[in-house]
């Protein structure tokens, strides 16, 4: 009896640790209270106390089978040897002009764009773990470069898609917040932000449809078809988009995380054509079809958004899916040839300009 008494204690005070931790840990984020709420709540895309795909989106998802299979061996889910990555070259972003766009990809969703004259970050993450603690959780693939924030250029802005831990990063957010002048992200996730002691003045959270100015560039929050949440009980609590960034001669999107569905047409035909579109195209599966996109349907949102050229991101970092972590550019690439729609890969870390394209199929 004594024995047991002592293990029902232990695992109810583990039990009470993991609770206290899920509530206190800052990564885990904020919640909406006060005008935040409020704004929430008057969203047409908010509904019966949570925010709504634009489409209909199934999410039945076999836990079970999806655990066996996830850790099953799998063939080249993850790279043998470290993915050769190149450094930032900071000086680039230094020299570019106000018209000129100019990209570096530094794996998955993390972006530094410079277009109108100001540097943009996109969905920063630079730990080593897309995940709610250091020690568990998917963790990065080997580079011969990893990138840090002073790596970084000087950075203007930074966008966010949505608030998955693969897409925003709480200690990259409390590295950059007293440097980089405002935040954009969509309905929401400022209570995160907010939470992490992010000024609240740089702090922009856009519903869909809507649009801001920022010195010379426009962007517009745009529907996308995914889910948020970063803790067991808040999915759908914040909103998810994607994003036009228009400057006075250039048209870029870039999509998050999205399943496929018309929404990219009704994009293209309101804000296109694109000088270059950045397309999730990476951790889909036959087990979740309706939030992620295969690479044949990222090609074809690409064409849908009247890209010039199309970017497939979101794949080359982490295992979050059960393909191999090279067959997302090898399909879209493979598509892409077929609509004759121009693609890019660039390697990641590598800084190249809409004039100059990357060819290397350095993946292989």
């Amino acid at each position: 009896m004594k024995k047991l008494m002592i293990a029902l204690i232990v695992l109810f005070s583990l039990v009470g640790a993991f609770i206290l931790y899920f509530r206190l840990a800052p990564q885990m984020g904020g919640k909406a209270k006060g005008k935040r709420l409020e704004r929430i709540t008057a969203s047409p895309n908010f509904k019966n106390n949570f925010f709504q795909n634009p489409v209909i989106t199934t999410m039945d998802i076999p836990p079970g089978k999806v655990f066996k299979d996830f850790f099953s061996k799998g063939i080249d889910r993850t790279p043998v040897k470290p993915i050769i990555t190149l450094p930032i070259n900071k000086g680039l972003y230094n020299q570019a002009v106000n018209d000129e766009v100019i990209i570096t990809w530094l794996g998955h969703s993390t972006l530094l764009i410079k277009t109108g004259g100001i540097t943009i970050l996109t969905d920063p993450v630079f730990s080593d773990r897309a995940s709610m603690t250091t020690f568990f959780g998917p963790k990065k693939f080997d580079y011969t470069n990893d990138y840090k924030l002073e790596d970084l250029p000087p950075i203007d802005i930074v966008i966010i898609s949505h608030d998955h831990y693969d897409h925003l990063d709480y200690r990259a957010i409390q590295a950059l917040k007293k440097t980089v002048k405002k935040f954009f992200m969509p309905l929401g996730v400022g209570s995160h932000f907010e939470r992490w002691g992010v000024d609240p003045e740089k702090i922009v959270e856009l519903d869909w449809w809507e649009s801001v100015n920022y010195q010379n560039i426009e962007l517009i929050a745009t529907p996308t078809r995914h889910f948020t949440g970063r803790k067991l009980n808040d999915r759908f609590k914040t909103l998810w988009c994607g994003w036009v960034i228009k400057s006075e001669k250039k048209s870029l999107y870039f999509s998050g995380d999205s399943g496929y569905w018309d929404g990219f047409k009704k994009i293209g035909d309101k804000y296109g054509p694109f000088d270059i579109t950045m397309i999730e195209c990476g951790q889909y599966s036959p087990y979740w079809p309706t939030i992620h996109m295969a690479p044949e349907e990222s090609v074809q949102a690409a064409l849908d958004l009247q890209s010039k050229a199309a970017m497939p991101i979101h794949w080359g970092k982490f295992k979050l899916s059960l393909h191999s972590w090279y067959e997302p550019p090898t399909r879209f690439k493979a598509k892409a040839e077929i609509e004759k729609l121009p693609v890019v890969i660039p390697q990641i870390g590598e800084t190249f300009s809409l004039e100059n394209l990357p060819t290397i199929e350095w993946w292989k």
